[in-house]
């Protein structure tokens, strides 16, 4: 609890740590990724389609935590400057498959390149069974949260 009785206590709450953590990683990663003209989001879209190929924008949205209209948008961009493609037409449904090009896919070697640069410094100080143990609890905070239903991301 916080001094006054009421609320947590910020210093030893793991919400606010986490909350606080993943702040410092996304400004890292804007500060490493701006220089090659991308957002964190631009990034993530290209690293889901390099390891995930043909995601439809839905799936796209949920892996890069926006929303499927933001997702629409930025896969506009990426059609027009050529690094995603797209069908015309959708061989079932609404789904228009992405894919990266050529361009995109060397667009996203440079900017994972650049983003390891941030994990290596933000996991530095830790020893590999550190690590092994931070990823352990990150991913049981996650499946706990999402067994009891707190994920709103659908």
């Amino acid at each position: 609890m916080s001094q006054d009785g009421a609320g947590i206590d910020l210093e030893t709450s793991v919400g606010y740590l986490l909350k606080e953590a993943a702040s410092a990683l996304r400004s890292a990663m804007e500060d490493v990724l701006r220089p090659l003209g991308m957002t964190v989001t631009h990034y993530s879209c290209l690293e889901l389609l390099a390891q995930r190929p043909g995601l439809s924008n839905s799936e796209l949205a949920r892996g890069t935590f926006v929303t499927r209209q933001s997702m629409n948008v930025l896969l506009q961009s990426l059609e027009r400057e050529g690094s995603v493609t797209r069908p015309t037409e959708a061989a079932v449904g609404k789904v228009l498959p992405a894919r990266l090009t050529a361009h995109g896919m060397r667009q996203r070697e440079m900017a994972s390149a650049a983003v390891r640069s941030v994990e290596v410094r933000m996991l530095g100080g830790m020893s590999a069974g550190e690590q092994a143990a931070a990823r352990k609890l990150l991913r049981g905070m996650v499946k706990s949260l999402r067994e009891d239903g707190f994920d709103r991301a659908d």
